[in-house]
């Protein structure tokens, strides 16, 4: 073993979630937690969410970081 990490494949090209595992789907569909419009997808945390209203949560709250660190020099106060 020569040290090196194995190399993990690049993100899909399409959007930042890549939710091609099946523990990503239910059978039951349930209101999205973002926009309240039914869903057979889950979140990591088996919440019900579209894969584009999760992705757009994401930019949302890294866009808001981003802003109080920029303000504050750090992210929280």
């Amino acid at each position: 073993m020569t040290g090196r990490s194995a190399r993990r494949a690049p993100p899909p090209e399409s959007g930042l979630l890549d939710w091609r595992d099946s523990s990503h789907w239910s059978k039951t569909e349930r209101p999205c937690r973002y926009c309240g419009f039914p869903t057979y997808l889950r979140d990591s945390k088996r919440s019900p969410a579209h894969k584009v209203c999760a992705e757009d949560a994401l930019a949302i709250q890294a866009a808001e970081a981003a802003d109080a660190y920029q303000k504050n020099g750090r992210l929280h106060d």
